[in-house]
Parts: structure tokens; sequence; C-alpha cells
């Protein structure tokens, strides 16, 4: 059991990690085996976040103060938090994958950007396109329209090349003939 400097430690750390992140996403883990539980903290890792079995009056104390407060009050039974400060969507694709695959996780809220999240909205935010997804939608957009604008500056060139030529073409080709009699004839 930990003594008390041990407990305030792990108070100030929750507190300070919690005042720092954008995104805190409260679950249960009851049931949950051994190997899953390493599974989902890999997988919450890999996302770049962190994953904490918290006791209910730690996770209260711990948030009040922060954006994670209105989340972490009251809570009952046996919870856990996941938190992130840099993409709230690989977070929640991150658990929700996991709650696919164990069924005895299960999400009970969750706050992003101080908003508090229900179950389907967070489920919603999973299927959303990840942070590098939406950045390389938004790149090719921005490059598509000037893709079409230098083909179509290519293409006025190009044309006027192709008429150029056709015009010397014609002229080099009129010049070697013969002029046109005049009509009626000369006498």
């Amino acid at each position: 059991m930990k003594n008390r400097s041990e407990k305030q430690k792990d108070l100030d750390s929750l507190k300070t990690a919690l005042a720092e992140v954008s995104t805190v996403i409260l679950t249960t883990f009851q049931g949950i085996t051994v190997e899953d539980d390493t599974k989902l903290r890999r997988a919450v890792q890999a996302a770049g976040g962190e994953y904490h079995v918290v006791k209910n009056t730690l996770a209260e104390r711990a948030g009040a103060g922060t954006a994670a407060e209105p989340l972490l009050k009251n809570l009952e039974g046996t919870n856990s938090i996941a938190y992130t400060a840099t993409d709230p969507v690989a977070l929640a694709k991150a658990l929700t994958k996991v709650a696919k695959d164990v069924p005895a996780f299960k999400f009970k809220a969750g706050i992003v950007q101080g908003r508090v999240l229900s179950v389907a909205e967070i489920q919603q935010l999973a299927l959303l396109p990840s942070k590098e997804e939406l950045i390389s939608k938004l790149m090719f957009l921005l490059r598509s329209p000037a893709q079409r604008i230098a083909s179509a500056l290519n293409g006025v060139n190009r044309n006027l090349a192709v008429t150029v030529s056709e015009a010397v073409k014609a002229s080099q080709f009129g010049a070697g003939d013969a002029a046109p009699e005049p009509a009626g004839g000369t006498q």
C-alpha cells in the first residue's frame, strides 16, 4: 500500500498531465484480462496517449481546476482514463478498436477541447480521418487547382506554338509557288 507522500506524488503527476492535455476519455476496465490490458496500453501509447487505472477520489482531485473537471466529478465504480495532448481522433480510434475486440472494455464519457462527449460522440470521433489523412487531403485539394491552372497555361502555349508552326508552314508553302495569273490573261 502506498504511503501519503507516494499518493501525493501520484496526484501531482496526474494533475499536471490533465492540465496539459486536450482530450480525456473515461472508461471502465472491469473484467479485462492482463493480456487485453497490455494490448490496450500499447494501442494508446501508439496513438500518442497515456492510459491509467485511477481511483475515483484521485481522479476527482487531479481533475479539479482542469478542463477534465466535469468529466471526473462524482465517479462511481471502476474507472480508467486515457488522455492525449496531440490527436484526439487517433486516441478515439485506438480505444474503439480495443472496445470492439474486448467486450469488457467500455466507454463512459470523454472531453475534447473542453467539450464533454457522450459515448456515441466518442465513437463518431473515431470515424473521422486522422490528422495526417486530413492534412494529406487538404494538400491535394490545394495542389489540384494549381495543377489545373498550370495545365491550362501550358495548353495556351502549346496551342499558340501549333498555330505559329502551321502559319510558318503555310507561308513557306505559299512562297515557293508561282503567283497566280490575273484573270483574262495577258495579250
